[in-house]
């Protein structure tokens, strides 16, 4: 005969302690099996946690030494059967077309549709089942090791547990039932939830200020837009009257001239006459034979001709080279002007852009706080990820662009790409989905020694004679709709000008061949 101790309990998988065996046979320990029925008090139905049968009232529990016979012939103990349940929203109960399931029952471990939650609401066999609202969760709320219902919380875990987890694994813990927990943890809620709700107060009056600034940053964008056009229509319109008073000083000095040079044009052809008549008379009495007749006429005609019409010179650029001077003057006036004020803007609209390393082909190193890139033609030892460029020798900058005006400058060495693209732009693979002008998702500039290109959308136009500089500068107008490339020296040169509606917020980005230093700038006070 064997002795009892040699029988593990199903609850605690220990050798049994003073057992017992409740009704329909099963054995267990008696604190064990005690402590189990304990926590369903509540309820009022007690189950065997072996094979799941139910009994009311409460049965009383008696030690008892079972008979086990030998040990070599018992029979292993069955695993426990897991309770079977749905894990979608639909009824358990609904045959055919199922119907969204409105309750759940954490007794039954079932959902219910309006229909079928009805008996338990109306019997009395299920007032101590406990309903819940249906969240679609309901393994959720299913021990995951014994498959019971999740009833108490453990606070030395701080964790849901069911019954069976009282007798094993969370033993002499701090466990108490959900519904007190939850009265304590809810207190702590409701100080949250007025925490969130001040949150909420003061993001919506942060909200309502930044509207109300956007607004009024429309307005004034809009009223200084208007006093521009106002401004440069006024300019315009001043330029066509020094142009009509340049054009009608020209012809005023073209009329004089021309008056001054008609006088001496007919004095002249008189003269003409006049000398060509006594060349007549000379030629006649030359070719006579009348000797006396020659000698007679001879002091007259031996006489010399004296000018009747001083000289007179006529400088065909007269003073019309002052006035081109003075035109061409006022045209570079204006453009230093206008250059120095645009340079002015383009710094208050300067930004500070880094370097993202999580974009950078592994030939790249950065250095001077991520705003100098260096191309090292060796592999640069980068973590893998997802936002690397890994086809081509490109780098995109961190700050997202969008919503207003940005300007930024880079001085570059050797052949280089400068632009602008979506994050959405592909990084993998070399192709042209990746690199940047060569597909819809970015707009660039193709710098080298001999000139620049302009590439977007794999449509590339090259830009003869534009000044060459080792600064770029990129203004990009978001709102407006438009990315421009300057040539940056003692003076601003647009070199060429995108179009383009943009969807997406915008980073800069750069094709390496040598170095590129984003430059700092500081902006206009």
């Amino acid at each position: 005969m064997a002795d009892f101790r040699d029988y593990t309990c199903p609850l605690c998988a220990e050798a049994q302690r003073d057992p017992v065996t409740i009704p329909c046979g099963d054995t267990f320990c008696l604190d064990c099996i005690k402590i189990y029925w304990d926590h369903s008090d509540h309820l009022g139905v007690y189950s065997c946690p072996q094979c799941q049968a139910t009994f009311t009232p409460r049965p009383i529990l008696r030690r008892n030494v079972p008979n086990v016979g030998n040990r070599e012939h018992r029979q292993p103990l069955p695993e426990l059967t897991p309770f079977p349940y749905k894990r979608d929203a639909l009824c358990d109960f609904c045959t055919g077309r199922r119907n969204r399931a409105v309750k759940s029952c954490l007794m039954c471990l079932a959902y219910y549709c309006e229909t079928h939650i009805k008996p338990h609401y109306e019997s009395a066999t299920f007032k101590r089942h406990k309903l819940v609202d249906e969240t679609g969760h309901l393994d959720r709320k299913i021990c995951p090791q014994h498959e019971k219902g999740l009833e108490l919380f453990c606070r030395s875990d701080q964790m849901c547990i069911c019954v069976l987890c009282t007798v094993r694994e969370h033993r002499s813990h701090n466990i108490v039932s959900a519904d007190d927990e939850r009265t304590e943890k809810q207190k702590v809620l409701v100080v949250t939830q007025t925490e969130v709700q001040h949150v909420i107060q003061d993001r919506m009056k942060e909200l309502q200020e930044l509207k109300h600034n956007v607004d009024v940053l429309k307005g004034n964008a809009q009223r200084a837009q208007t006093d521009s056009d106002k401004i440069f229509t006024e300019m315009l319109q001043a330029v066509e009257r020094w142009h009509a008073e340049i054009i009608q000083l020209i012809q005023a000095n073209l009329q004089a001239s021309m008056a001054q040079a008609q006088g001496y044009i007919e004095r002249l052809e008189q003269e003409i006459m006049e000398l060509q008549k006594r060349d007549a008379e000379l030629r006649q009495i030359l070719e006579t034979e009348d000797n006396i007749h020659f000698l007679q006429n001879f002091p007259t005609l031996s006489v010399a001709p004296e000018p009747m019409v001083p000289k007179v010179l006529i400088n065909p650029e007269f003073s019309f080279s002052e006035i081109t001077k003075t035109v061409s003057d006022m045209k570079e006036h204006l453009d230093d002007i206008c250059k120095k004020e645009l340079g002015n803007i383009s710094k208050q609209d300067s930004c500070k852009l880094t370097f993202d390393l999580n974009t950078a082909f592994k030939e790249l190193a950065l250095s001077d706080g991520n705003r100098r890139v260096i191309r090292k033609r060796t592999t640069q030892y980068y973590p893998d990820h997802p936002e690397r460029f890994d086809g081509f020798c490109q780098i995109l900058c961190r700050e997202p662009l969008s919503g207003r005006r940005h300007y930024w400058e880079v001085e570059w060495n050797g052949e280089f790409s400068i632009g602008v693209a979506y994050k959405s732009i592909s990084r993998k693979g070399k192709n042209s989905n990746s690199l940047l002008g060569y597909n819809d998702k970015s707009w660039s500039l193709l710098c080298s020694d001999s000139g620049y290109s302009a590439w977007h959308n794999k449509m590339d136009k090259d830009l003869p004679g534009a000044v060459h500089a080792s600064r770029i500068g990129v203004y990009l107008d978001y709102s407006g709709g438009s990315v421009s490339f300057y040539a940056v020296s003692e003076t601003i040169e647009l070199i060429h000008r995108f179009k383009a509606t943009f969807s997406e917020p915008l980073y800069a980005g750069f094709g390496v061949g040598s170095s590129v230093t984003l430059c700092v700038m500081e902006k206009k006070q």
